[in-house]
């Protein structure tokens, strides 16, 4: 799925690089609040989404001797300066524009008429063709992101798109979808903006307008942040952790767990660590031939007369009890990881430390 997460960066970040130049060109000729505004925003879209794309790249690095477990939390880093800073900035400087529009309205003449490229042209002409060319590639980059958040949301049996968003454990696909939502949205605001003032003949509807895109990137700023914020914060991963409790309560040599937790490293990596009781009865009945064949090997091992020693023979067969005893046990840790993976495919490293045998009979609950 990251490739998904990459192929909508890319494209969203190719459409805005493009949608920037030709909203601040328009800008400039239409004197237009929502439309600076708008190449504000879209200038604050692309410069997001290549810190997202440089957090991909980042996460990718393997686990070295400073990062046990690799490098992908450094995704949520990028995220969310790119959220706090660059849509914070963008808000803040989009207000500060809409006030100065306002200020220096009443000196302000609306232009009719203005040159673009050798070409007199009336500036909502120039405003509504760019919009248009925006709503476009907008809606093509939102479309990727979208179908690459379905292809997410049926791999973890998701129905709901609006909780599967809020729920998602790849902030940067979020991030993704929420801008290029709210980049459209923008343009449908610059398009209402621009179209009031030009049949009412009053701009503030203009300013308005662009005040409004401005606040879009506050909220979108507080979202990827507090989305970003809480992949920080050791988050537990409750499916890995059903998935742990699902195998336990099937597997007839597991009596109980005990201390079950969990922590998402990044989308695709979770820690799981939990104690165990083993079942006795379970456990016992099927080592005792394992043990007498190791018992015969060790003691085949030996010289003829040091076979007839008792105390050799019982060093043996305490030494077969022993090895039996762990390698059931090392198979049993197996198991469970290995079925735990398969239930929960994020699940990157399991470690399952064994408590003891839990001597029948055993009235209790299993679990905690």
């Amino acid at each position: 799925m990251a490739q998904g997460s990459r192929k909508a960066v890319v494209t969203a970040l190719t459409a805005n690089v493009v949608l920037t130049v030709l909203k601040f060109i328009a800008a400039v000729f239409s004197h237009s609040a929502s439309m600076m505004n708008e190449a504000i925003h879209s200038l604050m879209d692309s410069l997001n989404q290549a810190f997202l794309l440089v957090g991909l790249n980042v996460a990718r690095k393997p686990a070295d001797e400073d990062y046990a477990f690799g490098h992908g939390q450094k995704k949520y880093l990028w995220n969310l300066w790119s959220a706090i800073g660059l849509f914070s900035i963008g808000c803040g400087l989009g207000l500060a524009h809409a006030w100065h529009s306002w200020v220096i309205l009443a000196h302000v003449q609306p232009q009719e008429v203005v040159e673009f490229l050798g070409v007199s042209v009336a500036p909502i002409w120039i405003a509504a063709t760019v919009l248009l060319i925006a709503l476009l590639l907008d809606g093509y980059s939102l479309g990727v992101a979208v179908h690459a958040f379905r292809a997410r949301m049926q791999q973890s049996g998701d129905s709901g798109f609006i909780r599967a968003l809020i729920r998602s454990d790849d902030p940067t696909l979020v991030a993704v979808v929420l801008e290029d939502s709210v980049a459209t949205l923008g343009v449908l605001l610059a398009m209402t903006g621009i179209t009031l003032a030009a049949f009412t003949g009053n701009p503030l509807w203009d300013i308005v307008f662009s005040a409004m895109i401005a606040l879009l990137l506050g909220l979108t700023a507080f979202f990827l942040g507090a989305v970003n914020m809480r992949f920080l914060a050791d988050v537990r991963d409750k499916a890995a952790e059903a998935a742990f409790v699902r195998v336990v309560e099937t597997h007839p040599e597991v009596e109980r767990y005990h201390d079950l937790r969990s922590i998402i490293i990044d989308d695709e990596h979770t820690v799981l660590v939990a104690e165990i009781e083993l079942r006795e009865e379970a456990m016992v009945a099927g080592l005792q031939s394992t043990i007498d064949a190791y018992e015969r090997e060790y003691l085949a091992l030996l010289p003829g007369a040091k076979r007839n020693d008792i105390s050799v023979q019982e060093y043996c067969r305490t030494r077969a009890a022993a090895q039996a005893t762990l390698e059931r046990t090392e198979t049993v840790i197996e198991e469970l990881a290995a079925s735990v993976k398969l239930l929960a495919q994020q699940v990157h490293h399991v470690t399952i430390e064994v408590e003891g045998i839990a001597t029948p009979p055993v009235s209790e609950e299993r679990g905690e």
